[in-house]
């Protein structure tokens, strides 16, 4: 965990002071927001679709399983609460290729809000896991993701962008339980 924050306190403004050196534009905001709501769907859509997968070669579902299933097989273990920053830190590079292609130096700015996104969606996940997570919203978070765990692995995908799960008809009501 120390380390995940050590490297997104150094990476989050660094991809900041990038996006204000390279591109300077009054459609910053616009874009940071864009990222973050890209970024919110993408979290929707990979534990969804592809976390999620169940495929019928061995090799495939050991593949999902060590991408995902084992964070359910022992959801509890804070070294599986974590996107590794192997895979996240690439993962986000081929993504601010992607986005500067797309829209120049100003793919920068959809860039920090995607990955801000991602920074708070892995620690909400990590808290979920490991904290008590007081607060009414702290609450609603965790009883939304633990029912995902404990009571139907087949809804509540999102972690943060919950609106995404009543979108999709994939909400588990809380009246089915905690």
């Amino acid at each position: 965990m120390r380390r995940f924050v050590v490297l997104w306190a150094v990476l989050l403004p660094a991809i900041a002071i990038a996006a204000l050196t390279y591109a300077p534009t009054s459609w910053a905001p616009a874009l940071v927001v864009l990222g973050w709501l890209v970024w919110s769907l993408t979290e929707y859509l990979l534990h969804r679709y592809v976390f999620h997968f169940e495929p019928r070669s061995a090799l495939l579902q050991r593949a999902v399983f060590i991408i995902h299933g084992n964070h359910h097989a022992d959801s509890n273990d804070p070294l599986r609460n974590l996107m590794p920053e192997i895979v996240s830190v690439p993962v986000g590079a081929l993504i601010w290729v992607v986005a500067v292609a797309t829209a120049g130096p100003a793919g920068t700015w959809f860039l920090l809000g995607f990955m801000l996104g991602y920074v708070v969606y892995d620690l909400v996940h990590y808290a979920c896991h490991q904290f008590a997570m007081k607060g009414r919203f702290g609450r609603v978070l965790k009883a939304h993701h633990m029912r995902h765990h404990h009571l139907r692995v087949k809804g509540n995908f999102a972690i943060t962008g919950m609106l995404w799960d009543r979108i999709f008809g994939t909400r588990i009501p809380s009246s089915i339980g905690t």
